[in-house]
């Protein structure tokens, strides 16, 4: 068996987004029937029909020496491809094939490395242009640059910024900020690399891991874009689930004093046995959250107290019991009942 776009009695049109690996592009609209991933098999000794041995006058023996096994897209389904992924055990290389695609790999990731440390001290340097440093230090505590030195573009791309610390560089804090989210999204950019690094190696010296008895192995993402309608289910990731009763425009929903329609309305009957006062009490917090600004996070065994939910609550305007009135959106009138 082969991963291959070369498959017989298949047209071009119907393998033009197929690459080197007979695995489909990303980015490829697919429906019913197209092929993901081409692949053919050796077909056992049999008598030909009249259409293989034309076929085999035309294109020699090897048109029927295999057969089409490719995966197609199932029934139903259409829309994008969006990833692909493709696993192999390591090939029998000799050490210098492998020295040299480790090389090659090594020059790749320190070009990439540099590119993303130049762009890093060009815009270091637009902030920090002019000024003086208060001190830049590591995490170690060690000093890189001495308080009262200017801040130029040969002492920036001498720093190493591996273990560099954010903290005040210099007496402005909206300059002080922006380089700290500098310094975090660098980090961020290094690791990925690194990581894809290390995996690409990895694979190179030792292969993917694949059960036994499978050389290869190819996987296509696709999705799918659907429209919400009556009697869907939808489900959040804790286990909370339901089915949609109602479709309206904004406009009719019901909606807050100050004109604000909401998002969703749940049947008050459903949340008793499905939500727990925990959850009722963080619908509560992030709409006040929600009204300053704030994102708020509070860690396992050491949540937030009563008297903090309570300070941010007050400090919000929002109505210390969580409710308050809506109206119809059809009708305008108020409710009878608030509503958390």
């Amino acid at each position: 068996e082969e991963l291959t776009p070369d498959i017989p009695n298949v047209s071009e049109e119907a393998t033009k987004d197929l690459d080197e690996n007979g695995i489909i592009r990303v980015g490829a609209d697919v429906k019913e029937g197209d092929i993901l991933i081409g692949k053919i098999t050796p077909k056992g000794e049999s008598d030909p029909s009249p259409e293989e041995k034309l076929l085999r006058a035309i294109f020699g023996d090897k048109a029927g020496d295999v057969k089409d096994a490719s995966l197609k897209t199932p029934p139903s389904i259409q829309g994008v491809v969006i990833d692909t992924k493709l696993f192999s055990r390591a090939k029998k290389t000799t050490k210098a094939e492998e020295k040299s695609a480790i090389e090659k790999l090594d020059k790749g990731y320190n070009n990439i490395t540099e590119k993303l440390k130049a762009e890093l001290v060009d815009k270091l340097f637009t902030i920090v242009n002019g000024k003086t440093s208060q001190g830049v230090f590591n995490i170690y505590k060690e000093l890189l640059v001495a308080k009262g030195a200017k801040f130029t573009q040969k002492i920036l791309a001498d720093l190493e910024f591996a273990h560099i610390s954010p903290n005040k560089w210099t007496t402005d804090d909206d300059k002080n900020e922006m380089i700290k989210m500098l310094l975090h999204n660098y980090g961020i950019r290094v690791n990925e690399e690194l990581g894809a690094y290390k995996r690409d190696k990895f694979a190179i010296s030792v292969g993917d891991e694949l059960p036994s008895g499978i050389v290869q192995m190819a996987k296509v993402y696709v999705a799918k874009k659907r429209k919400l309608k009556v009697g869907d289910k939808m489900a959040g990731r804790h286990g909370n689930k339901g089915i949609v009763a109602r479709i309206v425009r904004d406009e009719d929903m019901p909606f807050l004093a100050d004109g604000t329609p909401v998002d969703i309305v749940l049947n008050p009957l459903g949340v008793p046995s499905r939500m727990n006062l925990g959850q009722i009490y963080e619908t509560i917090l992030a709409w006040a959250g929600q009204e300053l600004g704030v994102k708020f996070a509070t860690p396992i065994f050491d949540g937030a107290t009563h008297d903090e939910v309570e300070e941010w609550i007050a400090k919000a305007g929002v109505p210390a019991s969580g409710k308050t009135y809506l109206y119809n959106g059809l009708t305008g009138e108020r409710f009878d009942q608030t509503t958390t």
